[in-house]
């Protein structure tokens, strides 16, 4: 059993979307296929991975490094023996070896997109989807039967006014989601309350809306959104400021008592331990976003809910970054608190299986062995033709 070949290649995902902070004009991805020599049921069994949204392709750091590193390791080296399988966490090491600590930025991008694809050839070499397979091995076989999920948009356009707006978020609710999430912090304050209170109109309650800054505040102005938003008790109020102003952080929960979620720009657990200790997080009704694509994968994501167990945060208090189909495995499998998703923007790698219906802010899971790719056919397309 071994690894014949990692294949790359990067793909547009651009859009004329903006948040606060960047736009989409010029967006890729990278998408990789780890062939193995194993066969299921008169298939060759290729893993796929994909990263998510707002960090570009990794194309060059996997070529200039990390797919050299499994190339030219011993394939017995790279298999689970007692499982008769690939293993991930070997292949983790081996792709991040000669590696100094720290530095977390492109790399773990590069790695969590290898990393996907790896765990998409164990569970299909297992025969089994993804979510059982995790679930099985850390969770003593429970798994969620359906995971909640939020609809993520709400973004700067041109154009777009507030009846543009209040189409998209009403077209999300007829969808089956129940919260939906938008973007502030690319307007003035005056006129994000004003967008915030046409989409309530639609939502029927800020309980039904997140908001999104994307990092963009100094502490005065996050401050100062603090304090317009409290009256409309919404579901959360999303990275405020620099990801790794831990102490802009930390001040701002002594200004707002209401949920807030960060955590979708750090990409290590030691990332983790950090925002946990320092950034004022409240594990009774905070969330974390750490999206596994973004930070060197789900070996890394599992070292990452330790972490947190260490600290008193519950796995439930995780919604994943990311809106992809990998997040909704661990989401089910490891006893997560939901997953975004990406129903219009990001195609197409956003959204779930073509059969899977949002129904009351729920959605099912993937039947097939391995993540699921292959039941979304848009996004198995593209897929497809680096395998082949």
């Amino acid at each position: 059993m071994k690894i014949l070949e990692i294949r790359e290649k990067t793909v547009s995902i651009a859009s004329p979307i903006a948040n606060a902070y960047i736009d989409f004009s010029k967006m890729t991805c990278s998408v990789v296929a780890v062939v193995t020599d194993v066969v299921r049921d008169g298939k060759r069994v290729v893993g796929y991975g994909f990263n998510s949204n707002g960090r570009y392709g990794q194309g060059a750091l996997m070529r200039d490094r990390f797919l050299d590193r499994i190339a030219e390791a011993d394939p017995q080296s790279l298999v689970d023996e007692a499982n008769d399988n690939l293993d991930p966490f070997a292949i983790w090491k081996t792709l991040m070896s000669n590696e100094k600590p720290g530095g977390h930025g492109e790399r773990s991008v590069a790695v969590g997109t290898i990393d996907m694809a790896v765990w998409d050839a164990v569970a299909k070499i297992a025969g089994v989807p993804l979510w059982r397979l995790l679930a099985d091995r850390y969770r003593d076989g429970v798994a969620d039967a359906r995971v909640w999920v939020y609809a993520a948009g709400g973004y700067y356009y041109p154009g777009k006014d507030h009846a543009k707006l209040k189409d998209e978020m009403r077209g999300y609710l007829d969808r089956g989601y129940e919260v939906v999430k938008m973007k502030i912090g690319g307007a003035p304050l005056a006129e994000d309350i004003a967008r915030i209170e046409a989409v309530i109109d639609v939502v029927g309650s800020g309980r039904n809306l997140a908001v999104d800054a994307n990092g963009r505040f100094d502490l005065d102005t996050a401050i100062a959104y603090a304090e317009a938003l409290r009256p409309y008790d919404l579901y959360w109020y999303e990275e405020a400021g620099d990801p790794l102003d831990y102490a802009l952080q930390a001040e701002l929960a002594n200004h707002y008592d209401a949920p807030m979620a960060t955590g979708e720009n750090l990409f290590s657990h030691q990332d983790t331990r950090n925002l946990l200790r320092h950034g004022g997080m409240r594990p009774d009704r905070d969330w974390l976003q750490f999206d596994c694509a973004l930070s060197y994968g789900l070996v890394e994501y599992l070292r990452t809910l330790d972490v947190m167990a260490d600290l008193g945060w519950s796995p439930r208090r995780v919604v994943p970054h990311g809106g992809h189909q990998m997040s909704l495995n661990i989401a089910a499998g490891l006893h997560l608190g939901g997953n975004e998703s990406y129903p219009d923007v990001f195609q197409p790698f956003g959204g779930f299986a073509d059969d899977l219906a949002v129904e009351n802010g729920h959605v099912g899971l993937p039947q097939i062995p391995g993540v699921g790719f292959e039941a979304k056919s848009a996004l198995y397309e593209v897929m497809r033709s680096l395998a082949e």
